[in-house]
């Protein structure tokens, strides 16, 4: 497969980013397309045509997206979605991201020994949603996060915290291939299946697993997932291991939102959270050429 460059996506995304942090600190006052392009330094004309290159979609549709009605919408679809698939007794209505994404949990014996003599191999990448650190294991991808404001040594001391004990081989030729698969919204679910590699309590675990259970632009509560994991009751301790997820975008923690239809508390900030939403919500008809 040919290795994408998302550098022109990585450059765009920035000032996305920084849009959808000015909506968030503005909403109350309603700016207009004007108002939201000055905020990023563009004209009115230029801004909207780097939303749409960007996101497949217009900034009043991905401000559409993001409203509280529409995420109501999509949780009391998800809610149908959760019941049928679990009176059924399947796996979720995610089934085919299952088999896209294999997650292999590690045995108690090497959760005890937390990853000592591991070898992991490691680099960092730009992505369309900024840039990201990648680290895999023999047995599969082992972590995955967003680069924060360009902080590369914070997100690798998250990476080795995970994995204290481990070696860590800096590998970016390595990594660079996957992460264009990753985020190829070209890919076809017939294509080779990313194998992860996790470490965490049963619980932790099973919270993942459903998480791989929620489609592409289906929002779930954390409620849902606490139910799916075979908790309900336990909604906090859901939402903690939603929080503590090491493998973003594959792994959608993004895709859980409060009862009440609030997008908030994501690992790598809420700005990138809604335009990673709004991204899906596109749907397949985006011109991946020129997202």
């Amino acid at each position: 497969m040919t290795e994408i460059d998302f550098s022109q996506q990585h450059q765009d995304y920035l000032r996305i980013e920084k849009a959808i942090r000015f909506l968030e600190d503005n909403f109350r006052s309603r700016p207009d397309l004007d108002q939201i392009a000055e905020s990023v330094n563009l004209s009115r004309y230029h801004f909207a045509r780097l939303f749409k290159r960007w996101a497949g979609i217009t900034p009043v549709g991905f401000l559409q997206t993001l409203t509280l009605e529409y995420a109501k919408q999509k949780l009391a679809e998800s809610k149908n979605l959760l019941d049928v698939s679990l009176d059924a007794g399947l796996s979720g209505p995610g089934r085919l991201h299952d088999l896209f994404v294999t997650l292999d949990a590690m045995t108690p014996g090497e959760f005890k020994r937390m990853g000592s003599g591991l070898r992991i191999r490691y680099g960092f990448a730009q992505s369309p949603f900024g840039e990201c650190l990648l680290a895999a294991t023999e047995r599969g991808i082992c972590f995955l996060g967003f680069v924060d404001k360009g902080n590369r040594p914070a997100s690798l001391i998250q990476l080795k915290q995970t994995w204290p004990g481990s070696v860590f081989v800096e590998d970016p030729d390595h990594i660079r291939p996957t992460l264009s698969r990753i985020f190829d919204g070209r890919a076809g679910r017939d294509s080779e299946p990313f194998h992860l590699h996790v470490k965490g309590t049963n619980f932790q675990v099973n919270v993942w697993r459903a998480l791989l259970a929620i489609p592409s632009g289906s929002l779930f509560s954390y409620q849902d997932i606490a139910k799916r994991a075979g908790r309900p009751s336990a909604t906090r301790a859901s939402a903690n291991a939603i929080a503590l997820n090491p493998v973003s975008f594959l792994i959608p923690c993004h895709r859980v939102i409060t009862k009440s239809g609030r997008i908030h508390q994501y690992r790598w900030g809420t700005a990138r959270k809604k335009a990673i939403l709004a991204w899906e919500a596109a749907g397949p008809g985006r011109d991946h050429e020129n997202v």
